[in-house]
């Protein structure tokens, strides 16, 4: 074989020889990265190859020079654990990874890590291994697609166009998030979606007749899917299923029958699902596929040169694509120039001005602050996208004048996910990573445990998603225990890299989506309330902007004496409309007690407080929205804030478990009045009160603590 070839990489017809050489030399950096690491899975890239070469080169739009053009179709390796046949192909089609990180496979510091992880190499499109994740991931990507280009493409100028890929596996098809995604995506008629399902009939267990006996074929047909069964091992099959499912309306899944580990010893057996290869095994497999022993990580230079063409191919597509962005530009300026602001993940010019500000006096739940202050934001930020697991009209988060996301009107901006959180939480990472949208889902607090997966993964991704969990506490009422959440904010909070803001009162709530809505490096929960809250008078403060939620924690009330005030009662049921912050005659002094809490419990700390201000305590109280923002300050602020020396009570209506990072450990300077137990079904106040979260509760707390 000549070391250089003319053959085109998307050629329509491939040298037998050539196209064979190719594959192997896929399969066997797989193999030999697996060997060097004595750990990983190279039995789905060698069974995959064929295929995944024939995506590559004849249908997959890409320019290995600029990952992130934009236009580009994205391919999603679901099946992370053969992160090696993705990693073979970025290295061999030009993008910038290099043979020493494929030999690095599973290494310390290395951009090839087990599985792919979004970030650490060009090319790779989203974290993948848990399965199923990457499967909805790539509804989410097919979602933004379409919402773009029904927004911004315009006749003759369909500048937002192309198809998401991914190479999905049994474990995918079995998991539940992406049956969630993959019903969704047949509703939608997301024809954009293609993914190639490796039907090797083998999972770690054993063979997939041990538990997955159904036909998944005629589910997807059931979901609304196109369906097509090829043989995987043979690239001309491969490439016509393909091009058929991209003039089909409906998302596409092709099964692809092929051998797990082809040209191993074992192959098509469990045992090649994966861990290394005793080395008699490796010289076997080599031997087979007429592949020579040494060197290691060997790359046949025509293999290289006909993949090294992808460079040029993309330079040229990306070229043809930027032709008619200009064009697009002349003809819709202003279009233009909203869409490349909105790829770029850049908020318009001064949309903090439409952040609505709550009366004074009024009382209202968080969830209704969040919906108006969604709805006052989202005329000036036009790619604001999202809905709710079938809660819409409890978490507040319809777009008032928008339509639905439907397959007949994609420019909808309020996405029906139905009763699918696990699902909903993976698509919308999927539509983060897309670009161009900002993305936002909301359900009630205690379901956050069924999509908590997702949550993790936004999280370690670092993408921008907006969580809008409501029905936050025991105030959640007659519901019950079932939907009272009392451990999911500590659960939340224990998530590196996830922003939780639980806020107090309406004025908190719009500063919550300030900071939401600016943080690009991370997902952010919003945790609201159910039952309504005061709004309190700010004006008459002072000292207490609400603007101190983008520090997670400032000094809400600060007074020395309260003698002679009137003191507001603690009341579940009642407005609360003349709770008022006191203006600060003691700033530069240690309080004698300081209550720090956030959410519906800010109330109760408040009026905790004027009870011991009036018996002559100096007392603070600290709003405390969001440890993670807190925790990003300097010492010196969260020294000012929470003087170290001062007694302290935390309160809020979950597990308490957390609170001793503000309070201390020592039960003689730090108590929390917290719950060690579920709820109950009663009237919010009745639950209240018999759970302990009460006034006379916390004034307990201080007073055992100011005594001792």
């Amino acid at each position: 074989m000549s070391s250089v070839t003319v053959v085109p990489f998307d050629s329509p017809t491939l040298d037998p020889e050539l196209e064979e050489r190719v594959v192997n030399t896929i399969r066997m950096l797989a193999l030999d990265a697996v060997q060097a690491a004595d750990s990983g899975h190279a039995g789905l890239p060698m069974g995959m190859a064929t295929a995944a070469l024939t995506l590559w080169r004849r249908h997959l739009r890409f320019n290995p020079a600029n990952p992130g053009w934009p236009n580009r179709d994205r391919f999603i390796l679901s099946a992370g654990h053969g992160s090696m046949l993705l990693y073979a192909l970025l290295h061999l089609t030009g993008y910038d990874l290099s043979l020493q990180e494929l030999r690095s496979f599973r290494q310390w510091g290395s951009k090839t890590p087990g599985h792919p992880e979004y970030g650490h190499a060009p090319g790779i499109e989203t974290t993948t291994g848990p399965l199923g994740q990457g499967f909805a991931n790539g509804v989410g990507m097919a979602i933004a697609e379409q919402w773009l280009a029904a927004n911004y493409n315009r006749p003759e100028f369909a500048v937002v166009a192309h198809h998401t890929y991914a190479i999905v596996s049994d474990g995918d098809l079995m998991e539940g998030v992406a049956q969630e995604a993959a019903s969704l995506a047949g509703h939608l008629r997301l024809g954009k979606l293609i993914y190639l399902y490796d039907d090797n009939q083998v999972t770690i267990d054993g063979y997939t007749d041990l538990a997955f006996t159904e036909d998944q074929y005629q589910r997807f047909k059931a979901y609304g899917w196109r369906v097509e069964k090829v043989d995987g091992m043979d690239s001309a099959a491969v490439d016509a299923a393909i091009a058929a499912a991209k003039q089909d309306p409906r998302p596409s899944l092709i099964g692809c029958a092929t051998v797990i580990g082809f040209g191993a010893p074992k192959q098509g057996e469990p045992d090649m699902h994966s861990d290394a290869l005793p080395a008699a095994e490796v010289a076997q497999t080599k031997a087979n596929l007429e592949w020579p022993q040494e060197p290691t990580f060997y790359l046949p230079p025509e293999a290289r040169s006909f993949c090294r063409q992808a460079v040029e191919r993309g330079r040229t597509l990306e070229s043809d694509d930027r032709q008619l962005w200009n064009a697009y530009a002349q003809a819709y300026p202003a279009l233009a120039t909203e869409l490349q602001q909105a790829l770029q993940g850049e908020l318009p010019d001064n949309w903090e001005d439409a952040l609505p500000s709550f009366e004074a006096g009024d009382s209202q739940a968080t969830r209704n602050a969040s919906g108006a202050t969604l709805n006052a934001l989202a005329p000036v930020i036009p790619n604001l996208i999202g809905g709710s697991a079938d809660l819409a009209p409890s978490n507040k988060t319809i777009i008032s004048g928008s339509p639905d996301f439907q397959p007949d009107l994609y420019a909808g901006r309020n996405v029906r996910f139905g009763v699918r959180e696990h699902g909903m939480g993976a698509i919308l990472n999927g539509m983060a990573l897309h670009g161009g949208v900002i993305p936002y889902g909301g359900t009630f607090l205690v379901f956050s445990d069924y999509m908590r997966a997702s949550v993790r993964l936004a999280a370690l991704m670092g993408v921008p998603v907006v969580y809008i969990f409501t029905h936050d506490s025991i105030g959640v009422g007659e519901d019950g225990p079932t939907h009272q959440p009392i451990e999911q904010v500590a659960a939340l909070r224990a998530i590196p890299n996830l922003t939780v803001i639980r806020p107090a009162d309406a004025n908190e709530v719009a500063q919550a989506w300030k900071v939401a809505l600016t943080n690009r490096n991370g997902p952010t929960a919003l945790i609201l309330s159910r039952q309504s809250l005061p709004v309190f008078d700010r004006a008459a403060a002072g000292i207490a902007s609400a603007d101190g939620v983008a520090q997670g924690g400032y000094v809400f009330f600060d007074r020395k004496d309260l003698s002679g005030a009137n003191e507001e009662r603690f009341d579940t049921g009642t407005v609360g409309a003349n709770l008022v912050p006191a203006h600060s005659d003691s700033a530069n002094s240690t309080p004698d007690m300081v209550f720090i809490s956030c959410g519906s419990e800010l109330e109760i700390a408040y009026s905790a407080a004027q009870r011991l201000a009036a018996a002559g305590s100096a007392v603070r109280v600290v709003s405390l929205p969001s440890w993670e923002l807190f925790a990003a300050q300097t010492p010196a602020y969260q020294q000012e804030v929470l003087p170290p020396d001062a007694l302290k009570v935390a309160i809020e209506a979950g597990v308490p478990q957390g609170w001793e990072r503000w309070v201390g450990n020592d039960p003689a300077s730090g108590s929390i009045v917290g719950l060690d137990r579920f709820g109950a079904s009663a009237p919010h106040k009745d639950v209240y009160n018999n759970l302990g979260l009460t006034v006379e509760a916390v004034v307990s707390a201080a007073q055992a603590l100011l005594g001792a």
